[in-house]
């Protein structure tokens, strides 16, 4: 189900214009092999429509659309495949992704930045060699408000297409992507509401207090994959756990820790599902930014309590 992401700074080069318009031919036929896969779930996003883009300084798109190439098709495919423009479009309501930038080799590339976010895959035109690769590393700069960090600064993957070569690399994933879709796999969940709407057939050993509704139905974008990745591990902790070898409980396989004194005190009471006020100060956390996941193990019914998802407690 991949949503292609134009990198607008592929666009800003001075190179010649047969150079330019042929590097448009090999990234619309990149386009062409990825939608061959999966037709339906592909989606070309870009900052602006497609009749108005300028492929480099002075190049309008419509000097590529008048080549025999892009007559033979290629224009025509394109603009049925652009259904998301602005970007905005495709980001999850009230979203803005203002809090996180990104970059490739010290260049802003908020387009990319984009695709990872939303799980997505990052196109580019092929005009310099450092947008020739089917993987780009992206710096991303994420803005927290925990213990006066400021900014977080990692290092993420993003699949990229500039090629029929890159699109041949990708298409594993592409087909897979695709048919899990068409199966209803917890691979294809890609908002907070359908992770909602799965929970009790995926995940049947987690309970969750009524509140936590709202909260995943309206998780962040960029949080879906993470949450849902340490709701499955979660889930697989519980199933595999035995008792009389890990009297502690399961063996989670991420980090788990209490809180302080203080801030359990302060912000990790809740009514749980039987209607008394417990603690829910084990916690363990997802990426990007300060996402929390509050939680109580209960052996006796081997069932893991959730009473938050989201932001740290407090914030």
């Amino acid at each position: 189900m991949p949503q292609l992401f134009l990198n607008q700074k592929s666009c800003e080069t001075t190179a010649d214009p047969e150079r330019v318009n042929r590097a448009m031919t090999e990234l619309a036929k990149a386009i062409m092999a990825v939608a061959k896969l999966d037709r339906p779930g592909t989606e070309l996003v870009m900052r602006e429509s497609l009749k108005a883009l300028q492929l480099a300084q002075g190049h309008h798109v419509s000097k590529w659309a008048g080549t025999p190439s892009a007559k033979n098709g290629l224009w025509a495919f394109l603009l049925k495949m652009q259904t998301k423009w602005p970007h905005q479009k495709v980001f999850p309501d009230g979203e803005t992704f203002s809090d996180v930038a990104h970059s490739h080799e010290g260049v802003p590339t908020p387009e990319l930045g984009f695709a990872h976010l939303m799980g997505g895959v990052g196109i580019s035109l092929p005009v310099e060699e450092r947008w020739d690769a089917d993987r780009l590393t992206l710096v991303q700069e994420q803005l927290v408000d925990e213990d006066d960090v400021g900014i977080v600064t990692t290092e993420v993957e993003l699949r990229h297409v500039a090629s029929r070569e890159h699109a041949e690399k990708h298409r594993p994933w592409i087909r897979e992507q695709a048919e899990a879709a068409l199966r209803g796999d917890l691979s294809s969940i890609r908002t907070g509401a359908e992770l909602w709407e799965r929970c009790a057939d995926l995940f049947p050993h987690l309970l969750f207090l009524p509140h936590v509704e709202t909260q995943l139905r309206q998780l962040r974008q960029y949080w879906v994959h993470p949450v849902r990745k340490r709701l499955a591990e979660m889930e697989r902790a519980v199933l595999v756990w035995d008792a009389a070898t890990q009297p502690d409980g399961p063996q989670w396989e991420s980090k788990v820790t209490p809180e302080h004194s203080g801030r359990k005190r302060d912000y990790c009471k809740f009514i749980d599902l039987d209607g008394t006020e417990q603690y829910f100060d084990t916690h363990l956390r997802f990426t990007p930014g300060v996402g929390r996941l509050h939680f109580r193990f209960l052996k006796e019914i081997r069932r893991v309590h959730i009473a938050h998802i989201g932001f740290k407690l407090g914030e």
